[in-house]
């Protein structure tokens, strides 16, 4: 029997190891904040670098009319259970917000609803039979289960196979083309079940998709998360460059960045995998940073538009339209009100392609001149004096391209580092990036590397 002076002893040590363990994160995307949040909370001393002027990564944010909005558009299903359970750790479940929101296609020039399964139903472009065979694949894809069964199939042969020719020319050969552009025809068929599956679990009673946002926009989540860390001990510094490693014996013992060393026990790091691979190049074999520039990416550009009055009722608009650039037009104040924006509309046109590509390389003007033509088009009472403001959004590592068997691409969390882990949305399998799933992998990546620090120091 354990005497009380020695489990406190015991617990003495236990924490003081944890104080004295720096651990260094990389990236203040909701990965790298949700580290911290864990790590923190467990007693450990935690920095986050993040390169840009505040975090949330690609749910980073900027002013419209006072209020904050995401520069790429975000909001989250009712079945994102990992970001529901850290709202409610904390304590700010009264900030979400349930709507119903509206779902359409645009095709052969014309405006479908799709939001429930009688808009299905009632859906001209296919046949009635293949509308049925349509709705019996969505609910269908919800009840698989084993996806490894699906790593060896692309999407196009999956669809072809399971909907038929007509709904898969009509429905999902547009939306393919229009987010994976030349990679269309070689991306997985778990990309695209995880896909269906997961929009058409986000549902009210009736079969209406409903979704949830955050009030503040998500840069008030991340915020929140900031000042947890900062409670906590933790520190978050925002415009600092990471430029290299200090590596000795095999272990990252320092941080070059724009600010000078940043000595560390452990580190994270959550930026794409080509960054990492960079980093750590001078430090390890070629075979490794090979193996981590397997992984492609798409670029995504979003052009925002603050407009004076609604394009439409439609809150997420697919173009099914192989000739408008854009794969969707999603109207942001059809679910946010635009109170909150002082009564301005507003708008994303949204774009995944090479970073290579024209429309990744034009200004902010190039890219409204360029868009406005096929908005006309698409709402021919649309005109310029509608525009309040627009700003044009680019992210180069946006969208993981996942080919069969991606499974046997994705790296692992260790690294030939002893004391260097990564864990980026690339990571992210079955399931696609999204916020809901940074959250769950930040939360693992935290408690993992505290416990290797642990069995690293054992208590003495």
């Amino acid at each position: 029997m354990l005497d009380n002076s020695s489990v406190d002893h015991h617990h003495f040590s236990n924490n003081h190891n944890k104080i004295s363990s720096h651990i260094a994160i990389i990236g203040g995307g909701f990965t790298g904040l949700t580290a911290a949040y864990q790590l923190t909370r467990q007693g450990y001393r935690v920095t986050v670098l993040e390169k840009d002027e505040e975090v949330g990564g690609l749910a980073g944010s900027f002013e419209v009319n006072g209020e904050k909005l995401e520069k790429f558009y975000h909001h989250w299903f009712t079945n994102d259970k990992y970001i529901m359970e850290l709202v409610k750790e904390l304590n700010v479940e009264d900030q979400v917000t349930y709507r119903p929101t509206r779902t359409g296609i645009y095709y052969a020039n014309n405006f479908f609803k799709l939001s429930s399964p009688l808009d299905l139903l009632t859906f001209k472009p296919l046949h009635l039979f293949n509308r049925i065979r349509l709705g019996f694949f969505v609910l269908w894809v919800r009840r698989i289960k084993n996806w490894k069964k699906l790593e060896s199939i692309n999407a196009q042969e999956w669809l072809l196979k399971i909907c038929g020719k007509q709904v898969y020319q009509i429905v999902w050969e547009p939306l393919l083309r229009g987010k994976f552009g030349v990679f269309a025809e070689s991306i997985s068929a778990v990309w695209f079940w995880n896909k269906v599956k997961l929009r058409g679990g986000s549902r009210n009673k009736d079969g209406g998709e409903m979704l949830a946002y955050y009030r503040g926009g998500f840069a008030a989540l991340a915020e929140r998360l900031e000042t947890e860390i900062s409670l906590s001990g933790g520190e978050i510094k925002t415009n600092i460059t990471v430029k290299g490693l200090i590596v000795e014996d095999g272990h990252v013992v320092a941080i070059q960045t724009s600010q000078g060393l940043i000595n560390a026990d452990a580190v994270i790091a959550t930026p794409a995998l080509p960054i990492i691979a960079d980093l750590v190049a001078p430090h390890v074999s070629s075979e490794y940073v090979d193996r981590l520039r397997r992984v492609q990416y798409l670029a995504n550009v979003c052009l925002v538009l603050e407009l004076n009055r609604s394009l439409s009722k439609t809150y997420w608009l697919n173009v099914n339209d192989p000739n408008f650039p854009f794969v969707g037009v999603i109207e942001h104040t059809n679910f946010e009100s635009q109170e909150t924006y002082g009564g301005r509309h507003i708008i994303y046109l949204s774009k995944y392609l090479l970073e290579t590509e024209d429309l990744y390389k034009i200004n902010d003007e190039e890219a409204l001149n360029y868009s406005i033509p096929y908005l006309i088009k698409m709402f021919p009472e649309f005109n310029r004096d509608w525009i309040i403001d627009y700003h044009f959004w680019k992210a180069q590592y946006s969208q993981p391209i996942v080919l069969n068997h991606y499974s046997q691409l994705i790296p692992e969390t260790t690294t030939p580092l002893k004391n260097f882990y990564i864990c980026t949305m690339s990571q992210i399998y079955p399931e696609d990036r999204g916020t809901n799933y940074a959250i769950r992998e930040g939360r693992k990546i935290g408690y993992f590397v505290g416990e290797q620090i642990q069995s690293v120091k054992p208590n003495n």
